[in-house]
This record gives C-alpha cells, sequence and structure tokens, in this order.
C-alpha cells in the first residue's frame, strides 16, 4: 500500500515591499512520501518571491511534466515555471521552451555551490531562466507544521521569515 501525502495548511502573510505585494495567503500543501520538511519550506519560500493571485503549486514531485509552482494566462500558456531543488539540465531546457519564464531555486549548501559550477555554463545561454540559491534553509526545517500561521516581510532582497516561536532571515541569491 502506498503512503500518502501528508497535508499542511498554512497561512502565509506577505509583505515585499520591493515588489509592493501585500497579501494574506491561505494554502493548502501536499507533501510528498519522498520530500523532506526543508523542501516543504523551500517551496514555501520560492512561493513567497514570486506570490500573485495566478501563482499555483504544481505536482512537483509526484509528475514530472509539472513544476512545484507555476502561473498560467487565461490562455492557459505558461507565464512562470518554478522548479525547487536541483534539477536535471535538460529539463531545465525543456522548461524554458514550455514557459515565457523559469525560475530554479536551490538549495542544500555545498550540493547547491557544486550543481551550480557543473550546469552554469549550459544554464547561462538560456536568456529567460533566472537562478536562485537559499542558503542557510536548515532552519526552515524547524517551523514546518501541519497547522502554520507564518509572515515574510522582503526588503532590500532580505527576507524575514516570522512564526509562533521566532523568525528566520534569509538572503536569496540571484545566480543567473
Amino acid at each position: 500500500m502506498a503512503i500518502k501525502s501528508t497535508i499542511y495548511k498554512i497561512d502565509l502573510q506577505i509583505a515585499d515591499m520591493d515588489r509592493n505585494y501585500y497579501a494574506l495567503h491561505n494554502l493548502t500543501l501536499a507533501r510528498h512520501p519522498s520530500e523532506t520538511d526543508e523542501r516543504l519550506m523551500v517551496r514555501l519560500i520560492a512561493f513567497t518571491l514570486y506570490a500573485n493571485e495566478a501563482l499555483t503549486f504544481g505536482k512537483g514531485l509526484s509528475d514530472d511534466e509539472e513544476p512545484d509552482l507555476w502561473q498560467k494566462d487565461l490562455t492557459g500558456a505558461i507565464q512562470l515555471w518554478i522548479d525547487v531543488g536541483l534539477p536535471d539540465e535538460r529539463e531545465i531546457r525543456k522548461a524554458c521552451g514550455k514557459s515565457a519564464q523559469v525560475v530554479v531555486v536551490l538549495y542544500g549548501g555545498r550540493v547547491a555551490d557544486m550543481w551550480w559550477a557543473q550546469n552554469s555554463k549550459a544554464l547561462l545561454k538560456l536568456n529567460n531562466l533566472t537562478v536562485i540559491n537559499l542558503p542557510d534553509t536548515e532552519a526552515l526545517t524547524n517551523i514546518a507544521s501541519r497547522g502554520l500561521n507564518i509572515s515574510c516581510t522582503i526588503q532590500d532582497g532580505q527576507m524575514l521569515v516570522g512564526h509562533e516561536t521566532g523568525s528566520v532571515d534569509i538572503t536569496p541569491i540571484t545566480l543567473k
């Protein structure tokens, strides 16, 4: 018998002063059995960085043909494709052909740095690709809970993630 996904209910308050975006999102995230709490929280951070009313979570790990997050226009054309983790370079090129803009959000410290060193030469040629590295995401693991109330403030490229028991500072680094 297959293990089912774990459902997380998240109330996310966003104050993004860099984009002048202020909103409250009531989200339901499904955590795949093979997904870690850290990856789940990085997906949430990726949502926060690009949040708008049209951005939705895809099937991610459950379906190779869908990203972790995406935004479609009214015709169904993909405007934004966001992958979290260390995707295959071939899959990124394929996504760049399907979407107006592709974002890869890396995490994992040295492993992410090694992935970028190995793939950067080919990826720098893709004009509609943005690559962001999130260093020090281990602290997000302690925040993850099935019922979560979280606030994210973004100002001058810095992110402050506040929760019931404290806060975590995150500095996204744009590699491309």
